[in-house]
């Protein structure tokens, strides 16, 4: 069962989403893949505490400073999808890197030549667990924000939030 609650951030409706012990979905209401990871039949349960954990973490980002915690997480995905999400998971606070960064370190670790730049934008567009798994930390190649599923407005007030703008190789 799938269990989802409610967040008002000073950049609009966040829903939550989460199996009843870790966090499966983060997503801004209306966003592009809203709620695509969860059960058509879930309910509402505001006290889950998962969600007081997602709370917590989402008030002091919004104030403007670094969670120094993870809530639990459920990544339903596949393995790739899972690994880029890691890697986003990677990314400090404040710091950008592009999505031929995240191509090149798998690639690395996968021991081949390389992996496509567009198959990472898929997975880091399909994030279900936005802003916790900062997928909006990934920018384009000439260093331009790019794509967001939330809305480049919404991406673009997240980096200058975090006044973000150097680059960390993966």
């Amino acid at each position: 069962m799938d269990y989802t609650a409610h967040y008002h951030s000073p950049l609009g409706g966040i829903t939550m989403a989460s199996d009843g012990e870790a966090l499966t979905g983060l997503w801004f209401d209306g966003q592009k893949y809203f709620a695509a990871t969860i059960d058509k039949e879930h309910q509402t349960q505001e006290d889950l505490p998962v969600f007081g954990q997602t709370r917590r973490w989402l008030d002091i980002y919004f104030s403007g400073k670094a969670p120094d915690f993870t809530p639990p997480l459920t990544m339903r995905a596949s393995p790739f999808r899972r690994r880029v999400w890691e890697l986003l998971l990677a990314i400090p606070y404040g710091h950008t890197v592009t999505y031929g960064e995240i191509a090149r370190a798998i690639a690395r670790e996968r021991g081949v030549k390389t992996i496509s730049s567009q198959a990472v934008g898929g997975a880091v567009g399909h994030n279900p667990i936005s802003l916790i798994i900062p997928c909006h930390r990934v920018i384009g190649a000439q260093g331009h924000p790019t794509g967001y599923a939330g809305g480049i407005e919404k991406k673009n007030r997240l980096l200058q939030m975090e006044q973000a703008g150097v680059n960390l190789e993966l």
